[in-house]
């Protein structure tokens, strides 16, 4: 249960975040509708493959002591990213979504978040270090914590693309109530994170 709610968390604080994604959702559902942008919820699954890969097989290599240094250097980004959203909440700017180039393409925009740095600071320094620690306990708890991730990251981003079809835009109100969400998830994780690294460091 542990693993999963951080999996849940950790994935619906990621999407609701305004980037490449949801500008392309935006633009998607501009263009061609809620019901043909739908499949581009899946684009995660397409692009996080060779990152995850990656980040696993250096994650792997590296002591004990490195891992729980990384875990505890995810728990600060998370609070950095809450820090972050808690401003854009408090001073809101102009939507990055609708301001930011839009992929033409499902794999186009798989592509762009490949190259993004956001995949790859989030498995290096948070979603790599958790699996790894859900590992030692299992690979049931592995597991459960990536369907967790992933199935939440999923149904977040389908949820945001039939929100932006039926209300065509979401109103500024909501986009703030997001991003506020989003704020306190991500404090709440990266408290959770700089914990565990704590705890396993003191630990017998």
């Amino acid at each position: 249960m542990e693993e999963v709610l951080f999996g849940v968390g950790l994935a619906f604080a990621s999407a609701v975040q305004p980037g490449t994604l949801q500008a392309y959702y935006l633009s998607g559902v501009a263009q061609h509708g809620w019901k043909r942008t739908l499949p581009a919820a899946l684009a995660p699954l397409l692009s996080d493959g060779p990152v995850a890969l990656l980040a696993l097989l250096v994650l792997t290599q590296l002591p004990e002591v490195a891992s729980r240094g990384l875990r505890a250097a995810g728990g600060v980004l998370l609070l950095v990213l809450a820090w972050s959203a808690y401003r854009r909440w408090q001073c809101p700017s102009p939507d990055a979504a609708s301001n930011a180039r839009t992929p033409r393409t499902l794999l186009e925009a798989a592509f762009v978040n490949l190259l993004n740095p956001g995949p790859w600071l989030g498995w290096t320094l948070v979603l790599g270090p958790a699996v790894l620690a859900a590992c030692r306990a299992g690979p049931a708890h592995a597991g459960a914590l990536l369907v967790a991730f992933y199935a939440t990251m999923v149904a977040t981003n389908a949820g945001v693309i039939l929100l932006f079809g039926t209300t065509r835009f979401l109103g500024s109100g909501a986009r703030r109530t997001l991003v506020l969400v989003s704020a306190l998830a991500l404090a709440a994780l990266g408290a959770y994170q700089l914990l565990a690294s704590v705890l396993a460091t003191t630990g017998p």
